[in-house]
């Protein structure tokens, strides 16, 4: 339980510190760029190893500190649980790694300066960015029947959310012709964000799997 807790209270404080350098990272900025319209990988390139490359590299780390409390986890309460819900949450782990290594290639391989042309790096960083983004509401979604409770409810929420912020990305990249991209993608982080830290706090309170299924069957006996 004590490594558990270690582990989700270290992930909210890796959360919370990539949130402060993204925010620091808009703060001082380049004035001639647009929040609204620029994506956050935008304000990235034009200040290459600065703050927002830090964000995302700590982001990553953040969930990499997850994965370990994950896996030890035992499943939240729910009634009419069936055994393959107690299983280990190996998919949504799968995801999350995916998750944070589109993260980290995301902020080694720069996008383009706004108006340039996209060069092998920039289409590295668009792909590597579109899986993570992706990936992680997925996992969201696989991890709210592991969890169970008010986090399950939580991550059934935030999960379709990011799901449609990022297809409102894309409407406003392509048709939209850029209009309020920014911003689209800035909700699509805010929500993603969201979903990591309700895992990571209930992660900071759960019960390994092998002191959850014997308390279970000492409640039994």
């Amino acid at each position: 339980m004590r490594e558990n807790r270690a582990h989700g209270l270290l992930a909210l404080g890796g959360i919370a510190l990539a949130a402060l350098l993204a925010v620091i990272g808009h703060l001082n900025g380049n004035d001639d760029l647009n929040p609204w319209s620029l994506t956050v990988s935008d304000f990235a390139v034009s200040d290459r190893g600065g703050v927002v490359d830090a964000a995302m590299a700590v982001l990553a780390a953040a969930t990499a500190v997850l994965l370990p409390a994950l896996w030890r986890t035992g499943p939240g309460p729910a009634p009419g649980r069936s055994v393959a819900a107690g299983r280990r949450p190996s998919a949504a782990t799968a995801l999350l790694l995916t998750w944070a290594a589109g993260l980290v290639i995301a902020a080694v391989a720069p996008t383009n300066q706004p108006g340039t042309p996209m060069d092998a790096a920039a289409h590295v960083h668009r792909y590597a960015s579109v899986l993570a983004f992706l990936a992680l509401p997925i996992a969201g979604w696989l991890l709210a029947g592991h969890l169970g409770g008010r986090a399950g409810g939580w991550l059934r929420v935030l999960a379709p959310t990011s799901l449609l912020l990022a297809g409102a990305m894309v409407w406003a990249a392509y048709p939209g012709g850029g209009v309020l991209v920014g911003l689209a993608e800035r909700l699509l982080i805010l929500a993603e964000v969201a979903l990591l830290a309700v895992v990571a706090a209930t992660l900071a309170r759960r019960q390994p799997a092998g002191v959850a299924a014997h308390s279970s069957s000492c409640s039994m006996s």
